[in-house]
């Protein structure tokens, strides 16, 4: 397992190289678009192997210096769980990347250039080494990896916006890289290993200082506040790359490497999980009046993504301060929301390709020119709001039952988890007066006049509309093992 492990983060990396040698503009996509199909394969005979094995946490060292573990990968539920998402997601933009990159987009005219695959291909395989990682160094190599790629994405297209949310991107998360620093140099100093595995049997102050670094570095990637203003500022870089690393990954880093760090550390100090808490209450109330009065229909979903990683905060937060069910709900939102949002980027991307616009006042009348754009629209609206039978439904309920749950021994968290409550009953009823303002009635001008999506688009869209039901049912599957109980 270990094996199949490595080859599926070292796979993307050599696409990358190969890419990058590749001079025919009508072959290095499809290259591209191979390895990463290969890596989503591997993940998947990874996560069959271990479920096959006993569906016990397994810990592998691969590299050590003297009798200090360098790096090594675990495997349980949810890596295996993420994992699948990080690089089967990073295969179908890839894939819807053969179809936008193209001279008939609308809005931007343009060949795909080697250098965006190799990239791209670069971060998927960041992301699986920094999911499968069971040390603190081997995330802060892949964090730093995501954070250069995330440089040369937000940037693609050279414009003075691009290049300055670009740099901008990477000043602030690789400030929040810092706690991760902190975190890796001081679990190392008090036990001699970067395992994540030495925090169950770390003091408790140990534990307060490992994991305030983490979250600290978690904050900056996930874009919560302090560190949040670099996301709405890099929908300058491609929509494929918004739908990827600011839906589906980049993003996610943030809350993966919290989400494993508590895991690990056994008892948790009750302050990790009051601060976490207190902070995401203060983002989702920022992102939800931020979002608001945006008429960029991207801007708007980055504003709702720093809304709804608060929420995984939230659950993460709920479950440093004793709820189990809140971290299944936190590895569950995680999964299920990087395919809605992810859906819901590629919808605003297909009706930049097809209208040439992204303004949603001049978007009107979808479902009439564009009916699977309009439906995919519609369900990741109601999948984000946590509407049933879709998939943000069974991330928001188990959070929801265990926030209030928890609330009954502390009548502050109760009065957090109304807040959050009254948020997402008012994120329905903006996300559904959206939905009659751009898909329902007469077509604009723009969408009348809307030419088809390319065959690649169609069928990635088809997917996500697919798995933004679904994934809620797989990741209940999954996350019942006995690891997680």
């Amino acid at each position: 397992m270990q094996n199949l492990a490595l080859i599926t983060i070292i796979l993307p990396f050599v696409g990358a190289f190969l890419v990058g040698l590749i001079k025919n503009e009508k072959l290095f996509p499809k290259v591209a678009t191979l390895f990463a199909a290969i890596a989503t394969v591997c993940t998947l005979l990874l996560a069959q192997q271990w479920y096959a094995s006993g569906q016990q946490s397994l810990t592998f060292e691969l590299i050590s210096y003297g009798k200090t573990m360098l790096f090594g990968v675990t495997l349980d539920a949810v890596s295996t769980l993420v994992g699948f998402a990080v690089v089967g997601l990073g295969f179908l933009i890839i894939l819807y990347s053969c179809g936008y990159l193209t001279d008939k987009n609308r809005e931007h005219p343009h060949k795909g250039q080697p250098r965006f695959y190799a990239f791209l291909l670069v971060f998927v395989g960041a992301m699986a080494g920094l999911v499968l990682s069971s040390t603190l160094l081997g995330q802060l190599l892949f964090f730093e990896i995501t954070g250069v790629c995330s440089w040369s994405l937000i940037s693609y297209y050279q414009t003075e916006k691009a290049k300055s949310a670009a740099m901008k991107a990477l000043v602030i998360t690789h400030v929040g890289s810092l706690g991760l620093y902190v975190a890796a140099a001081y679990l190392f100093s008090q036990s001699g290993t970067f395992s994540l595995l030495a925090l169950e049997q770390a003091d408790p102050m140990t534990k307060s200082i490992v994991l305030f670094g983490v979250m600290f570095a978690a904050w900056g990637k996930s874009a919560q506040l302090p560190m949040q203003i670099w996301l709405p500022n890099a929908m300058e870089a491609p929509t494929p790359v918004s739908a990827y690393l600011h839906a589906a990954s980049m993003v996610k880093v943030g809350v993966y490497i919290f989400a494993r760090a508590v895991m690990s550390a056994g008892d948790l100090p009750s302050i990790v999980g009051e601060v976490g808490l207190i902070m995401a209450m203060i983002t989702l109330i920022y992102g939800f009046f931020m979002y608001l009065p945006q008429t960029d229909l991207k801007r708007l979903l980055a504003y709702s993504t720093i809304t709804q990683l608060a929420y995984i905060f939230i659950g993460l937060s709920l479950f440093a301060l004793g709820s189990k069910l809140a971290l299944v709900a936190a590895i569950a939102y995680i999964f299920n929301h990087a395919f809605a949002k992810s859906l819901f980027f590629l919808v605003a991307g297909s009706l930049a390709y097809a209208t040439g616009t992204r303004s949603m006042p001049r978007l009107q009348g979808i479902i009439r020119t564009m009916p699977l754009v309009g439906v995919g629209f519609g369900i990741a609206a109601l999948a984000i709001a946590g509407v049933p039978p879709f998939n943000g439904f069974f991330s928001k309920f188990p959070l929801f039952a265990a926030g209030f749950a928890l609330g009954k021994e502390h009548l502050w968290i109760t009065v957090m988890m109304v807040i959050a409550l009254i948020e997402s009953v008012a994120t329905f009823v903006w996300l559904l007066y959206k939905f009659g303002q751009c898909v329902l009635g007469k077509p604009s001008e723009e969408v009348a006049q809307a030419q088809p999506l390319p065959f690649a688009m169609n069928i990635v869209l088809v997917i996500l509309i697919i798995m933004s039901v679904c994934s809620s049912f797989i990741a209940a599957y999954w996350l019942d093992s006995p690891w997680l109980g």
